[in-house]
């Protein structure tokens, strides 16, 4: 419960983000969007985690129920436009429609730096609160002591996979509760 609450107060804040060609959206009004009875396609959402050195990525199933790892990228300044690239392909590929990102000053920054690359006009993006998914996925993974590049890689996918499937999770229940609610109307 607590997290379906920490993750919608983020929704309340201004988000000085809808200046570029990337477009932000309240996380419900992106789901809502992904499930219009007249899309031709079933979009699918592309979950990341963004963290100082590397960007984890999921990718959530065509129901947006499961959320899976995806890949792992360096971050640099650098390399935004190849990152851009990847994400264009990953789109057209994997139908990705949105981008699920947690709240943090760095994630503003990656956002503003990808946009800039003009790569990825017309996608919707929302914010969405992390909850320690980093931390859990490092508990999960110490008692397998793995080499440490290993873990590293392991631990941004499944954080990825952590932040987006709350994401599924809740908007998945928000949409089943207001299904009820227009159902006993």
């Amino acid at each position: 419960m607590s997290v379906v609450y920490s993750c919608h107060i983020f929704d309340n804040q201004p988000h000085d983000l809808s200046d570029g060609p990337m477009k932000y959206m309240k996380s419900i009004n992106l789901f809502k969007e992904l499930l219009k009875p007249n899309a031709i396609r079933k979009e699918r959402l592309l979950g990341l985690d963004v963290g100082d050195k590397y960007v984890g990525l999921a990718v959530s199933d065509v129901h947006n129920e499961i959320a899976s790892p995806l890949s792992v990228l360096l971050r640099k300044k650098t390399n935004m436009d190849l990152m851009a690239t990847d994400f264009q392909s990953w789109r057209e590929l994997k139908s990705c429609l949105a981008i699920s990102l947690k709240i943090a000053i760095q994630v503003k920054l990656f956002v503003d730096d990808i946009s800039k690359t003009g790569k990825l006009d017309n996608v919707t993006y929302t914010f969405w609160d992390e909850c320690f998914t980093s931390k859990n996925v490092e508990l999960l993974l110490k008692p397998l002591n793995l080499h440490p590049v290993q873990s590293k890689t392991i631990m941004d996918k499944f954080a990825a996979v952590g932040i987006l499937q709350g994401y599924l999770d809740s908007m998945n229940r928000t949409s089943v509760d207001q299904n009820m609610e227009l159902s006993a109307d």
